[in-house]
């Protein structure tokens, strides 16, 4: 009995210390959000230096994320997560420390290499660690641990720009502040064991089942380590997809509907949202010190909607919940600009731009967001599954940078009303996109979707599917 709780309890200790990846990730992609009116003035950036400020994290996060899961199979989950921690750390220190703005978009750059590589190796260590019966709440933490340090970043913006407003290098010490968790993350990973799935690969079997035999009952541990030599043993014959299969129809269309899936998410234009909520509110009327406290209701939202949304996601299907929440992030876009136009000048218009931002990202974080990593997740065949997350999530940050460097020039050049009707127009050919292309993966077997995108065109993605599900049964 005792031995089971010891095991529960070196289970919990890996989870959070794992997650402390996903903090650093949510921290690091979030305080730039409160830090960059006060690094505009110390550092002379206009609309273009401030945009690309914040977007060279995330063109890092899409190299990172491509090269992230090789080399976490190359050194192994643990280690890379070590060296992730390092490289957190290092490039932490040259953001706090930059003189001028290309030393601080060279350490951004860096930076994003590192949230880049933690998006696809945290979650792949803790799936690979963890009990089948624990595993989606294991793997869902750590999104959960992404918002939790946008939130941390925006209520530490908050403390920092209200008491030390008067210091014109309070964005250091914003910055400074993730250093913190890196140095945890960095010791504490040194403590835990390496992935039992990984080291199977690498033929290291007695090694595997000494680490299952640390979160598992033994019984269980030697039943598990059968049950991944016996995996990775099906696919051997298995021809895995590469770049040059995009020639075939059907691959093609399925990694093009996966690749809309990423853009979808990000032209809702979350982001703009997570990195320049400052930036929006001031422009709508806050001074600064309060438009960084009104800003941690952005925070605030998003971890409550993420609770939401992961269990919402047992009860409903994918299709209406992704469609429910992009016309709702659609018309809360639509309101913000036009009320930016109707009551420009107004007292009311900072809270009620304040009112529609919580409530997009309620819809985005509770419905969107969700649904769109899960059904990544699920739409690509196990052939297809490595090229088409990594070309998916690739463009993902992709879009998210090009977004995140537009979007304050947007803001100077066409002001904040026309901005986001710039974004209800991409709500608008989302919602188009999910309803016309998108079929329903809850419930439905690989083999099904398979044949589906084997067999039909896509022209009423719907109806084929259900076509389909009555021919596979």
């Amino acid at each position: 009995m005792n031995k089971s709780i010891n095991q529960k309890s070196f289970l919990s200790t890996i989870i959070i210390i794992s997650t402390l990846g996903g903090l650093l990730f949510g921290y690091d992609t979030g305080v730039i959000n409160g830090a960059l009116p006060f690094m505009s003035e110390s550092l002379g950036l206009n609309s273009f230096t401030e945009g690309l400020v914040a977007s060279s994290l995330l063109l890092g996060a899409a190299l990172g994320a491509v090269f992230g899961g090789r080399l976490s199979d190359y050194n192994g989950r643990r280690k890379n997560i070590l060296y992730l921690a390092l490289l957190f750390f290092i490039s932490t220190i040259g953001c706090t420390l930059s003189p001028n703005v290309t030393v601080m978009v060279i350490f951004r750059f860096l930076l994003g290499l590192a949230v880049g590589g933690a998006s696809v190796t945290v979650p792949t260590y803790l799936a690979e660690i963890s009990p089948a019966e624990r595993r989606g709440r294991m793997v869902t933490q750590n999104e959960l641990m992404i918002v939790t340090g946008q939130l941390s970043a925006f209520v530490i913006n908050a403390i920092l720009g209200n008491v030390m407003s008067g210091d014109e290098h309070v964005w250091r010490y914003m910055l400074a502040i993730a250093a913190l968790p890196a140095v945890f993350l960095f010791l504490g990973m040194i403590k835990v064991p390496e992935s039992p799935r990984w080291l199977v690969l690498k033929g290291r079997n007695e090694d595997a089942l000494n680490v299952l035999r640390q979160v598992r009952e033994e019984k269980q541990a030697k039943l598990e380590l059968n049950e991944i030599k016996e995996n990775f043993a099906k696919p051997s014959g298995m021809k895995k997809a590469s770049l040059k299969d995009l020639a075939v129809p059907w691959v093609r269309r399925i990694v093009l509907i996966g690749i809309g899936i990423a853009v979808v998410q990000q032209i809702t234009g979350v982001n703009s949202i997570m990195y320049y909520g400052t930036e929006i509110l001031r422009d709508a009327g806050f001074q600064t010190e309060a438009a960084l406290i009104a800003n941690i209701a952005n925070g605030l939202i998003s971890v409550i909607a993420v609770c939401v949304g992961i269990w919402l996601l047992g009860k409903v299907q994918r299709r209406p919940m992704l469609l429910i929440g992009l016309i709702g992030t659609t018309t809360s876009l639509l309101l913000i600009g036009v009320f930016s136009n109707v009551l420009e000048g107004s007292a009311a218009l900072p809270y009620v731009v304040l009112s529609l931002t919580v409530t997009f990202l309620a819809f985005m974080q509770g419905a969107v967001a969700p649904v769109t990593w899960l059904m990544l997740a699920e739409i690509f065949p196990l052939q297809l599954r490595g090229l088409g997350m990594g070309i998916g999530v690739f463009c993902l940050w992709i879009v998210n940078f090009f977004i995140g460097l537009s979007f304050p020039i947007l803001l100077e050049k066409i002001g904040l009303s026309t901005t986001f009707f710039v974004f209800t127009a991409m709500g608008l050919l989302s919602i188009t996109f999910v309803k016309k292309y998108l079929p329903e993966t809850k419930d439905r077997t690989l083999e099904e979707l398979e044949h589906y995108f084997r067999t039909y065109d896509g022209r009423d993605a719907q109806t084929d599917l259900n076509q389909v599900t009555v021919q596979t049964k």
